[in-house]
């Protein structure tokens, strides 16, 4: 018998809690809610859940603290709610060790979709790492360091190669700029995007099947990238 994944949803709107139980408990996934993040951490700590959905806007304290008090001992994907003008709290709560975001108002299907995303990284955290990612007809060895597209190899540099590895490793998640940044060159002040944009726009004109429509390596606007990998 397969046990049901349990999803933790922190959010204070009552219309949010409602519609989310539903959508997710169609889906045969067990849902608990809570509507502070006080409550969250502490359903988080008492449930262990699979999956934790946070809403930023909490009566109590800021979703961002929230997750920054979560991954300080738990390490569950996170996806956060956030309205339209709350895009700096979003990055924050990013940076913080959250995995994704939604703005809100979103779909029922995109909602689903995040969460099998979630899923699937908190398996593959859980299990063995597998150092193979592919990614349609991309294929990446974390372990030996190559690249193929179409079975021919592809020519990367070490900076290309450690940029598209931080990438592939933590597929389906959004990475924020200041976490690629930091990560592939040691950048913890200042905002040398430019070096960013170059090298994402290098990796798609090597990978992408059409490097002005890429499906590969996405541009989250005014937030940072998304590495996805096949259906």
């Amino acid at each position: 018998m397969t046990t049901q994944p349990h999803i933790l949803v922190i959010d204070d709107e009552q219309q949010i809690l409602r519609a989310l139980r539903t959508i997710i408990g169609q889906q045969n996934y067990r849902v608990t809610t809570a509507e502070s993040g006080a409550e969250g951490l502490a359903l988080a700590a008492a449930t262990q859940p699979d999956v934790i959905i946070l809403d930023l806007a909490l009566p109590d304290m800021n979703g961002v603290e929230v997750c920054r008090q979560l991954r300080t001992w738990n390490n569950t994907p996170i996806i956060i709610l956030s309205a339209h003008d709350h895009e700096t709290e979003k990055v924050a709560a990013l940076d913080a060790g959250a995995d994704d975001y939604l703005t809100k108002p979103f779909g029922a299907e995109e909602l689903l979709a995040r969460i099998r995303v979630s899923l699937r990284h908190r398996s593959h955290n859980k299990g063995e790492k597998n150092s193979l990612v592919t990614a349609g007809a991309v294929v990446i060895d974390l372990a030996n360091q190559w690249v193929t597209r179409d079975g021919a190899p592809v020519k990367l540099t070490a900076t290309e190669f450690k940029l598209l590895a931080y990438l592939a490793a933590n597929a389906g998640r959004v990475l924020t700029h200041h976490a690629i940044l930091q990560h592939v060159w040691g950048y913890t002040e200042g905002s040398p995007m430019e070096y960013l944009r170059v090298y994402i726009r290098q990796l798609r004109q090597k990978l992408e099947a059409d490097p002005h429509d890429p499906q590969l390596i996405l541009t989250e606007s005014g937030v940072g990238y998304r590495f996805m990998v096949g259906h």
